[in-house]
């Protein structure tokens, strides 16, 4: 099923700290809905400006440029990003398990010699199945 992709579109002043920060919290509002909709492109797309305005959010804030207001939305976008990292983190563990369902480590006959030291040698998570 294809969904029409959520584009990234920072805010136009995103070269102010207050601008700074209000792009951020709009790449991370994607980032949930994009996550929501289970779109990948979009979640790349929102994932790559939030690492970019993260680092320059961070960077202004040990120059000193961020007043204590900016700081604290800054406190608050940083605590999002940490729930979103734990929530997908549980959705991947969840999908590693139901792939460890669907295919067990030890299949019943269908490998043979070759193949039994192939799947002991991978990891087991989902890129490797």
């Amino acid at each position: 099923m294809n969904r029409p992709s959520i584009p990234y579109q920072p805010a136009p002043s995103s070269e102010t700290p207050t601008g700074l920060i209000a792009a951020l919290e709009a790449a991370l509002a994607g980032v949930h809905q994009a996550l929501a909709q289970r779109d990948t492109e979009a979640l790349e797309s929102h994932s790559l400006a939030v690492q970019r305005l993260m680092a320059a959010a961070l960077e202004q804030g040990r120059q000193g440029l961020l007043d204590s207001a900016a700081r604290q939305r800054l406190a608050q976008a940083g605590a999002l990003l940490a729930t979103q990292r734990a929530s997908l983190s549980r959705a991947t563990a969840a999908f590693d398990r139901a792939l460890d369902a669907l295919m067990p480590a030890e299949p019943l006959g269908l490998y043979g010699r070759a193949g039994k030291a192939l799947k002991r040698r991978s990891s087991g998570d989902s890129v490797s199945a």
